[in-house]
């Protein structure tokens, strides 16, 4: 089964993994650790939690959004 993995780099180092298409979440301290991971957390969630097997596949994308000031300095 191919899944989605989006990686976010954690403001402590490291990253964030996270699955859109079963929700599961995990860390690591590299790319390669976080997706490994992942990988795990979302077989353990998928052996309770199986998916249908008529799932579609993630579309991912990007888009911006304009900062606004708070006023404090």
């Amino acid at each position: 089964m191919l899944l989605t993995a989006v990686l976010i780099p954690a403001p402590e180092g490291g990253y964030t993994a996270a699955n859109p298409e079963t929700g599961t979440t995990s860390q690591g301290d590299t790319i390669e650790e976080a997706v490994a991971n992942l990988r795990e957390a979302t077989e353990l969630y998928l052996e309770e939690f199986p998916l249908p097997s008529a799932i579609g596949r993630s579309f991912i994308t990007t888009f911006e959004v304009t900062a606004q000031d708070t006023g404090t300095d």
